[in-house]
């Protein structure tokens, strides 16, 4: 009897190993035929990701490879069952690897065009592993704002400040380099760290001027260096974000400052069709090129007369001695015409050698509103054809710009508009006859036209206008009645100011000012402004992470003695999205900001026409708002880390080849490339956004 118990308790045992072998293979063979399934073409990489916990729905499988002229990455998202596709990938042998939330990132494979590619994801070990591919706004959840003498808003202000220049909350900032040396105390360590570099002077103010309760960043990094980590994850990509297709190539240089990217004319995105891209490169001097059909990229020197603006700053913790920021066009903003030239912004020469027209009264600008000067910038144009750069010097001040329906290129400067006639400036070359400018004078008497004005620091007078002054670092042109729109970019902006230029300017310039209810704008600090082809005005706010629509229509009141910005509170609307904060902070002290804004007007994307979308530059992402369901999405770019977008470009290669003929072009644009992912020696990176019907497009 004993012996036939142990016979079947044998036999039982072989037949559940049996069974679990069978089990095994029918597994492994339907994860081959999973990924066999996955259609591709012969430029296409496509499979299926699993890891210990199953299928791997909304992560990102990314494929690099250094074979091309300029070092180029595709990063696309799995659908709800761990499948994916990359597309369209030039010849090449690629590394693959899979990056996602809740994941540490995958041995990278290789692998070639054509080829099913089955990945196997990694669950990371812990929260902390799992956490070191979050981006800077999730590490900088754990600040803790002190008490003192700087209330909460006026912390965050402090600590937004430096978004404009690189993230915080990055390994750069959030583990600081050991080649800082050794110090007593943390506080220590970066009352030095934040002295150094190219913009050493400068943060180092900013610093000390939040006395004692500096000591949270000293906190912050020491318990960060203790094991703290951020426990609540991004969000994994879902719905429409897993369609999104990111095409990244390197360019520029690795000591490279911000860039701005004109692939088009943005009134006719079809212009300049499959062409190459330009990226004006501000620490170096150099427009920087990218051919998207044969990847390759080059860098063009932009020529200035001014004097160089030499880097006396203190050593770099990174670059010593290097003099990484002399530089002499310091060039910033560009756009390109319906010619394909390219328009930049750049010191042609001293800022105080401006031309006498400027202020004395012998042209109609300056005699009714002169400009006193310095300007900084000036306009060069690039003509691809001849490979010749043009200098037009301008009394203003130059930066962000628009073109017009009437090829004129506007400017935003403080308190006044400038604007180069380009189709002037092709007959006359001659820059005093090619461009104007106008102040920002409200109608507050109420007759419908500009005459005498009191001045900004003066009452209004119910019998005169009132002359106002505003920021307009962003300018956007309406394309229904050829308004120009402005947004400062201060702490403390709170205005949206409206132009029109009239058919005789300066004499028919005429403005309206806009500032949200405080209902509707809990913390100041304005960016970037956008328009859409129905005329609704995006304006996106630093301060609070929103972006504000507003609606002109719906204003009973444009002119007279109450239109003084407070005026119209129904025109507005807020789109806002739960997000990061900072630990122990109110809700609205965000850990992300938004830098400038853009209306996708001719579905470039391919999320549809009107879409709006900002640069979150501590989140590496976009931030979508979609009109017509007010539904808001995150672009995010997951590798590498450190996607920093100040400026965009949409443009139409093809406009009957579906979500291959559109791209949605943008650049890593930190001033600092070496806290990049991949840090010294990183270069900066130009990026093609596209959105395919879904993940499986090919």
């Amino acid at each position: 009897m004993k012996l036939r118990v142990n016979r079947r308790v044998v036999l039982l045992a072989v037949a559940c190993a049996l069974a679990a072998s069978l089990a095994s293979f029918i597994g492994v063979e339907a994860q081959q035929k999973g990924g066999a399934n996955v259609a591709i073409d012969s430029d296409d990489i496509g499979g299926v990701v699993t890891s210990a916990k199953g299928l791997e729905a909304g992560v990102w499988v990314i494929a690099e490879t250094t074979d091309l002229p300029a070092k180029f990455v595709k990063t696309v998202v799995t659908d709800d069952q761990g499948r994916y596709v990359l597309p369209d990938l030039p010849p090449a042998n690629y590394q693959v690897f899979v990056r996602g939330y809740g994941l540490v990132d995958s041995p990278h494979v290789p692998a070639k065009p054509g080829q099913h590619l089955d990945l196997k994801a990694v669950v990371a070990p812990d929260g902390r592993a799992a956490a070191q591919v979050y981006p800077a706004n999730y590490w900088l959840t754990l600040l803790r704002l002190p008490k003192g003498d700087l209330d909460e808003k006026d912390m965050v202000i402090e600590t937004k400040r430096c978004y404009s220049c690189h993230q915080v909350g990055d390994p750069a900032t959030r583990e600081l380099t050991k080649n800082l040396g050794s110090y007593k105390t943390s506080l220590e360590k970066w009352d030095r760290h934040t002295t150094m570099g190219p913009s050493g002077p400068g943060m180092a103010a900013n610093f000390k001027a939040m006395g004692a309760q500096r000591k949270m960043y000293a906190d912050w990094t020491d318990r960060i260096a203790e094991g703290a980590f951020p426990k609540v994850a991004p969000p994994r990509p879902k719905g429409v974000e897993r369609n999104i297709v990111i095409s990244m190539w390197d360019w520029a240089l690795p000591t490279s400052r911000r860039s701005d990217v004109a692939a088009t004319d943005e009134r006719t995105p079809t212009m300049n069709a499959n062409g190459l891209i330009y990226g004006t490169i501000q620490g170096s001097d150099i427009l920087a090129v990218l051919d998207p059909k044969k990847n390759e990229t080059s860098m063009i020197k932009i020529p200035s007369n001014g004097p160089v603006i030499d880097d006396k700053t203190p050593d770099s913790p990174y670059w010593g001695t290097e003099k990484i920021w002399q530089r002499q066009a310091d060039p910033r903003s560009a756009a390109m015409d319906s010619h394909g030239r390219v328009w930049l912004t750049a010191r042609t020469r001293a800022p105080q050698q401006q031309p006498a027209f400027c202020k004395d009264g012998s042209n109609k600008y300056s005699k009714y509103f002169p400009l006193p000067g310095p300007s900084a910038r000036q306009v060069e144009m690039y003509d691809p054809k001849t490979k010749q750069f043009t200098m037009v010097d301008t009394c203003f001040a130059a930066d962000h710009n628009k073109f017009d329906e009437k090829d004129s290129l506007v400017f935003g400067q403080n308190s006044a508009i400038g604007w180069v006639d380009t189709a002037t400036f092709d007959k006359t070359h001659d820059a005093a006859a090619s461009q104007g400018w106008c102040p920002a004078v409200l109608d507050t008497n109420g007759d419908g036209k500009i005459t005498e004005w009191t001045e900004p620091n003066e009452a209004v007078d119910p019998k005169k206008d009132h002359r106002i002054t505003f920021g307009c670092y962003s300018d956007a042109i309406n394309p229904k009645d050829g308004s120009i729109w402005c947004s400062g970019i201060g702490e403390h902006d709170t205005t949206l100011v409206r132009l029109e230029r009239g058919l005789n300017p300066p004499q028919t310039c005429k403005a309206e000012v806009y500032v949200p209810p405080p209902d509707k704008m809990r913390i100041p600090g304005s960016g970037g402004v956008a328009i859409g082809s129905d005329g609704s005005v995006w304006q996106n706010w630093r301060g609070s992470h929103e972006i504000l629509k507003f609606d002109r229509s719906k204003c009973k009141v444009l002119n007279g003695q109450t239109a003084t910005g407070q005026h119209c509170a129904e025109g507005w609307t807020v789109y806002k999205t739960p997000g990061p904060t900072f630990e122990g902070g109110s809700e609205d002290q965000s850990t992300d900001m938004f830098y400038l804004t853009e209306v996708d007007r001719d579905n470039t994307l391919g999320l549809g026409e009107n879409v709006v979308l900002a640069g979150d530059v501590n989140a590496d992402s976009f931030f979508v708002v979609m009109p017509k369901t007010g539904e808001m999405l995150t672009l995010r770019v997951p590798y590498p880390q450190g996607f920093h977008s100040r400026h965009t470009s949409g443009r139409i290669d093809d406009p009957h080849a579906g979500w291959k003929g559109r791209g949605f072009w943008s650049s890593y644009s930190m001033y600092t490339p070496w806290h990049q992912e991949g840090g010294k020696g990183a270069r900066q990176k130009i990026v093609k956004f596209q959105a395919r019907p879904n993940p499986l497009a090919k």
